[in-house]
């Protein structure tokens, strides 16, 4: 993957250069102190894939990426938390928080790579299928469930949380108390909807990041339902949103 690096530390540039340069799939194809000296170089190159800071003069990385109207896949990395849910809400892979340890520089590449092959191999249906709904980075922006003898469509970007209730799911939409009540398990519907927005933090519940206003101790709040956070679930939470 082509990937280019934007950060006003240039130590921080080299850090992430030395990991990208032990990952035979990584490419870097430029550094930059500066988010708007890299708009050329992404849009020349292709690239796939952009490692950017958050806090830096000029423009900061959410913006930057905010900006594009066709956002390769990127990666926050950054010193501060805090960002956290307003970079997941943009769909990024993954948020990194400095000082970021290897092995989980690795895991964001791995989850870079596998959404680059999924955003391919739908671009490849596209071609025998007719044109349907998609989101910005190439996924499905809805999926089909079976409720009440019939298939029917939710947009996933709706999907607040998702309750699991023995074999069924109980899928709670934005601006609806109705729930919406489908014979489905969990890992039938992670691998419907799109990897970055949506992580299960409890054996019951699965939440999309987008709609979390904020993080207690063993909770989340999301549109004032308080959902609590499993003890197993709760270190990998944590890391995924860099708190």
């Amino acid at each position: 993957m082509k990937c280019v690096i934007i950060d006003d530390e240039p130590l921080a540039i080299d850090v992430l250069r030395e990991y990208c340069e032990k990952i035979q799939l990584l490419e870097v194809v430029g550094t930059y102190t500066n988010a708007l000296d890299a708009i050329a170089v992404i849009k020349e190159k292709e690239v796939d894939l952009i490692f950017s800071d958050i806090e830096m003069p000029q423009i900061n990385g959410i913006d930057f990426i905010h900006s594009m109207d066709n956002k390769p896949l990127f990666i926050f990395t950054t010193a501060y938390s805090q960002y956290a849910i307003e970079g997941f809400e943009l769909n990024a892979v993954d948020y990194l928080v400095k000082p970021i340890p290897y092995h989980r520089f690795v895991k964001a590449v791995v989850r870079a790579k596998e959404l680059k092959s999924f955003k391919e191999k739908n671009m490849e249906m596209k071609l025998y299928t007719s044109p349907s709904c998609g989101t910005q980075d190439g996924q499905a922006g809805y999926i089909f469930v079976k409720a009440d003898y019939e298939n029917v469509k939710i947009n996933t970007d709706d999907i607040t949380y998702i309750q699991g209730l023995k074999d069924y799911l109980k899928i709670h939409i934005n601006g609806t108390n109705k729930p919406i009540l489908t014979l489905m398990n969990f890992k039938d519907f992670m691998e419907k909807v799109p990897g970055g927005r949506f992580l299960r933090i409890h054996k019951s519940f699965v939440v999309n990041i987008g709609y979390i206003k904020s993080v207690q101790k063993n909770k989340v709040i999301v549109n004032d339902i308080r959902i609590p956070i499993g003890e197993s679930y709760k270190a990998g939470f944590m890391e995924r949103l860099g708190l």
